[in-house]
């Protein structure tokens, strides 16, 4: 069983980062909830499991995805606050590093081992892909709903949608992680 003390772990210098103690500690049980209604029994489990089923990952496993998109986001954020004379909006770092730890937890219950030593799409996943199972389950921790939009609207369910601009960041920071892999997977990557 995965414990709160595994998360701590896992995201530390992450969690680090958050500083309203009520969202870091919403953070953690979200994953919790997402480890058990996935069925996810260990970390060992979680660091095998691919980052997505769309394509070959290379090896970039689910912990290290939502580690490098959070960091990825908050560098995008601190280049923005330095280089910018003026910032035309606010960053919220608290949310923009939740939001990056959240932003896929749905695929917990998206994707489930077939039996194999492989990965499938699981039934939830087949009802509702992973920005959406999300948002339920940041929902009923009770976040709130900005931090919502960052799980919702961070993939294409987000396209022509609303959205706070640390969902606009997350967003950017995880197609920068996956674009390339489909690119190399269809020899459209040049190296």
């Amino acid at each position: 069983m995965i414990t709160k003390n595994d998360i701590e772990k896992l995201f530390s210098s992450q969690l680090a980062k958050i500083k309203n103690q009520e969202i870091k500690e919403k953070v953690i049980e979200i994953w919790l909830k997402g480890c058990e209604k996935g069925n996810w029994q260990s970390v060992a489990e979680l660091e095998k499991m691919p980052f997505t089923l769309l394509t070959d990952t290379k090896g970039v496993n689910f912990i290290e995805h939502t580690i490098t998109v959070t960091e990825g986001a908050l560098a995008l954020a601190e280049a923005q606050k330095k280089y910018y004379n003026k910032l035309p909006y606010a960053i919220n770092t608290d949310r923009l590093v939740a939001g990056g730890l959240l932003h896929d937890v749905g695929k917990l219950l998206e994707i489930e081992k077939d039996g194999s030593g492989s990965y499938r799409k699981s039934r939830n996943g087949m009802c509702a892909r992973h920005p959406i199972s999300g948002a339920i389950l940041a929902a009923e921790a009770g976040l709130d709903d900005e931090l919502v939009n960052t799980i919702a609207c961070h993939a294409k369910e987000g396209d022509g949608r609303p959205q706070v601009i640390e969902t606009v960041l997350i967003h950017q920071a995880d197609f920068a992680t996956f674009n390339p892999l489909v690119m190399l997977s269809k020899s459209q990557l040049i190296q």
